[in-house]
């Protein structure tokens, strides 16, 4: 991305959190996400592939700012949505791309809206009031180095809480095959793998844009171009993955002792 707020100002996450505070059950959704993760890998480096190769494959010259897929990548029934795109080399060296993960509003929770900001400019309405949850930030071997989230004019969304877009991790879902089931499997297993990180991203997300209006009054926070990158973390698949089993372990020893 060519722009980017200074360090002090973006909202920074660690990649090692305490995983024993996760229930079971969301502990068991991640390990698994993260085993789908290392599937997918596991095959494509078979033949030196990576998820980036696959999303471009059959699409022509790869242009920087073009959505690939043409069109994006969109599951009629969970209303999940995926595309891959570049910025300015540079930008956000080494990143050669990054992913974009969206809900769209028939696969919200019932009642959820957008935030009431009588002041904003025109924002997606109706079907098309979709979210952004997170962004997955990949280097030129096609592995992801950081997840990330964006100011409203970034990506046209319309403007959920954090509370109400932690709520779409769960049913995130690409489960079609087109154009690329491996990678559509990855983005999916890769939302629900950091689970958490995504919360604090989202938690962290809001924050920044509320300093960043006390400090700029009257103007438009969300369409202001000086702030892009609302919130970041650096990610580590293997070291997630080894956290998650860790806590899984902890729990299972925990409700034996409790048994005896």
């Amino acid at each position: 991305m060519p722009k980017s707020v200074t360090k002090a100002h973006k909202q920074e996450t660690s990649r090692q959190l305490d995983m024993a505070t996760h229930p079971v059950k969301r502990l068991r959704m991640m390990l698994a996400a993260g085993e789908d993760v290392l599937e997918v890998g596991r095959v494509l480096n078979l033949s030196d592939d990576n998820v980036v190769g696959e999303i471009l494959r059959h699409q022509g010259t790869f242009y920087e700012w073009d959505h690939y897929p043409k069109g994006d990548v969109y599951d009629k029934k969970s209303h999940a949505q995926y595309f891959y795109h570049a910025h300015t080399i540079g930008g956000r060296d080494p990143e050669h791309g990054h992913f974009h993960t969206f809900m769209r509003a028939k696969g919200m929770a019932r009642g959820t809206k957008p935030i009431n900001r009588p002041d904003r400019s025109p924002w997606p309405k109706g079907s098309d009031s979709l979210s952004h949850i997170v962004g997955i930030s990949m280097d030129a071997k096609g592995l992801p180095i950081r997840l990330f989230t964006t100011n409203r004019w970034v990506t046209g969304e319309a403007w959920y809480k954090a509370r109400d877009v932690i709520k779409m991790i769960a049913p995130y879902k690409i489960d079609h095959a087109q154009p690329s089931w491996p990678t559509n499997r990855w983005v999916s297993g890769m939302v629900h793998l950091f689970w958490p990180q995504v919360i604090l991203l989202l938690q962290a997300r809001d924050v920044c844009i509320e300093a960043w209006e006390k400090q700029r009054p009257g103007k438009d926070v969300f369409e202001d171009r000086d702030l892009e990158i609302t919130s970041q973390a650096d990610i580590d698949i293997a070291a997630q993955i080894a956290a998650v089993r860790a806590a899984l372990a902890g729990k299972d020893k925990a409700k034996e002792a409790k048994n005896d």
